[in-house]
């Protein structure tokens, strides 16, 4: 079932709770019972004590983060912002405007690391930029004009 969205794991507690459920199963315990009072289920029991087994109580120590690690380092990120701040028709493009898709090129480009464009806001976000669109106003729009037009 997992955490609510937002609330992130916390790793010290999963790893006391993993020593509580083997110091009960050393005092003799079985797995369903270690399971009912420590509110996990019987697979998670049975996969503790097997890596136990196999690697040691030190297979029980907590990870030092979840999921896989991040393909920008905090360098990377950093020059990351300077040549975003650079502006996209350094790199050849028509228009001012970074889209994911431009950006998602210019990390690929310059660090080799490949991000679907749909997780460079991610990114993005992180750095402290936000999703911006730009006014959609014609070229030829005078804006003198159209003040004197609401005047009168």
């Amino acid at each position: 079932m997992g955490n609510p969205r937002g609330v992130k794991r916390d790793f010290e507690v999963l790893e006391e709770r993993r020593f509580r459920a083997w110091d009960l199963l050393q005092k003799g315990f079985n797995q369903s019972e270690v399971a009912r009072r420590m509110r996990v289920c019987s697979q998670s029991v049975s996969r503790w004590a097997g890596q136990v087994a196999a690697v040691g109580q030190q297979a029980l120590r907590k990870a030092d983060r979840a999921g896989r690690k991040p393909g920008l380092e905090e360098q990377h990120k950093h020059r990351l912002e300077e040549l975003l701040l650079q502006g996209p028709e350094r790199l050849g493009y028509d228009t001012p405007l970074w889209t994911s898709r431009r950006v998602a090129r210019l990390i690929e480009q310059e660090f080799g690391v490949r991000y679907h464009q749909g997780h460079v806001w991610k990114i993005l976000r992180g750095l402290g930029w936000s999703c911006q669109r730009p006014e959609s106003r014609a070229r030829e729009r005078n804006e003198v004009a159209i003040r004197q037009w609401k005047k009168v």
